[in-house]
């Protein structure tokens, strides 16, 4: 039994080691070494664990021992994700719809807005989760555009699946890593190998749940998925399809500059094509449409999709189109002001530096979403005419909150 306690204690010290600050994971990691030195204490040592990360630690350890009771059935942690999901909900540390999430002590302020456009029904869906995984200093955010008959369920199944899934993975991964606090660089790089190798997962997942899920019929629909987690000082950027993520940093000039995150996934990339084509897909233009590439059956004029990467589809799975991530990192500096997570909607008439100007000249930080997607939807109507508009979403994460009240803000899309 004892053998056992040092075992689980370990693990949750694993994990403990990789979710902290590098300043934390120094510290803690002294305790760790010293623990190891001598005759083991299993309730010392917890007392002190929690003494010093108890908000942490309660999270972590929750959740590992939900784990773990999951496992010994089906060998899925799927089921404490999802409890953490419910208790972050009951907590208003969930918003999905427009509105703003600003929770007391967070550095995080996220604005949030999706507009309807001219199609019929709003396709578009975002989730942002403060306090992601029962962590103070994470949060996932993620943008959907969904596509297609069934798009706007797409969208949302996505939506609600992938925190939970990812959250479950990445634990697991940590559960199996151990790292050396003292070892910095290496502690990074491998901190965002444990990410990458979740998103990968989870996507993969989430698309195969997807096409089992009896409830809609995506074969002909599909979502693409825009997500970001902030970790402390980095963020983890995963993109499937052609939503776009845009960093507002200060250049050494002072001026604030765009630097794109993502790549917008489109038919025409290189890379993107010829990986179609060796599937016997076709991309092409449509002759009322130049410029804008499309996927298509090999010997039918459809599906005709606007992205090379989506979530659903299966109609045309085979013939090249995929629903793997590009995962980045990025570390946030003092000079790093906000995000800005946007589909197609705002892209398609705002460009990067329009965007951040329109966010960063926002006296309201909480409006800051909405006034970009209400420019987006006046520039439509004045460079698009004769285009039915899309559905315009965007997310605006400020990384320097300067509030302090507690906040969660729904509105009416």
């Amino acid at each position: 039994m004892e053998r056992l306690m040092v075992v689980e204690f370990h693990v949750i010290m694993n994990i403990l080691c990789n979710t902290l600050s590098d300043s934390q994971a120094k510290n803690f990691g002294s305790i760790r070494r010293e623990q190891t030195s001598c005759v083991f204490d299993s309730e010392f040592w917890i007392i002190e664990a929690m003494r010093h990360f108890s908000s942490m630690f309660n999270g972590l350890a929750r959740s590992f021992s939900m784990r773990r009771g999951k496992n010994s059935s089906n060998g899925d942690g799927r089921e404490a994700a999802e409890t953490m999901a419910k208790d972050a909900k009951k907590h208003d540390m969930i918003l999905r719809s427009s509105g703003f999430v600003n929770v007391d002590g967070s550095n995080n302020l996220a604005s949030v807005c999706s507009k309807r456009g001219r199609k019929g029904v709003n396709q578009d869906c975002a989730i942002v989760w403060e306090g992601f995984g029962c962590q103070a200093d994470m949060l996932f955010c993620g943008i959907f555009d969904g596509h297609g008959p069934w798009g706007h369920f797409v969208a949302k199944k996505v939506r609600e699946s992938m925190p939970s899934s990812l959250l479950c993975n990445w634990q697991e991964t940590l559960a199996q890593t151990s790292l050396d606090p003292d070892l910095e660089s290496d502690k990074k790089h491998q901190r965002f190998h444990i990410w990458k190798h979740s998103y990968l997962k989870t996507c993969a997942a989430v698309d195969r749940e997807l096409e089992q899920y009896r409830k809609i019929d995506s074969f002909y629909s599909g979502t693409t998925a825009l997500t970001i987690v902030r970790q402390g000082d980095i963020i983890y950027v995963a993109n499937v399809g052609d939503s776009r993520a845009v960093l507002a940093t200060n250049s050494d000039d002072g001026n604030l500059v765009p630097v794109q995150l993502t790549v917008d996934f489109k038919p025409n990339l290189p890379q993107e094509s010829e990986r179609i084509i060796q599937c016997q897909g076709r991309v092409f233009c449509m002759h009322d449409e130049p410029g804008v590439h499309r996927v298509w059956l090999p010997n039918e004029e459809s599906p005709g999709l606007a992205m090379s990467r989506a979530f659903g589809d299966y109609c045309i799975k085979d013939y090249g189109l995929i629903s793997v991530p590009e995962v980045t990192q990025r570390h946030i500096t003092n000079k790093d002001q906000f995000v800005v997570l946007a589909t197609d909607g705002v892209w398609d008439v705002v460009s990067n530096q329009e965007a951040i100007q329109i966010v960063s000249s926002t006296p309201d930080k909480a409006k800051a979403a909405k006034r970009l997607v209400e420019f987006a939807a006046c520039a439509w109507k004045k460079k698009r005419k004769g285009i039915a508009v899309d559905d315009i979403s965007a997310i605006c994460l400020f990384f320097h909150s300067s509030h302090h009240e507690v906040s969660l803000v729904t509105t009416s899309k």
